[in-house]
């Protein structure tokens, strides 16, 4: 997360803007050093992208039993 100041801002907002709109990345704007907004991408509210998940899990075992690194084909 980027940390910068608002006179940096101030001209060069819309460059920002297209930065943020483009990366996904959020900014922090600070006035005299301390954090004073925070700019992110606007993102569809989260209670819709967490209905499209129910029901997508196959199986649930036992949730707690530990998995092994061979288990993980990421880690293969």
């Amino acid at each position: 997360m980027q940390t910068i100041s608002k006179s940096q801002f101030k001209p060069k907002a819309l460059q920002y803007f297209r930065e943020i709109q483009k990366t996904g990345h959020e900014i922090i704007i600070s006035d005299h050093g301390k954090p004073v907004l925070k700019i992110s991408p606007f993102r569809e509210n989260t209670q819709t992208v967490l209905a499209e998940l129910r029901n997508s899990v196959l199986r649930y075992d036992d949730p707690l039993e530990s998995v092994a690194e061979g288990d993980w084909d990421v880690l293969k």
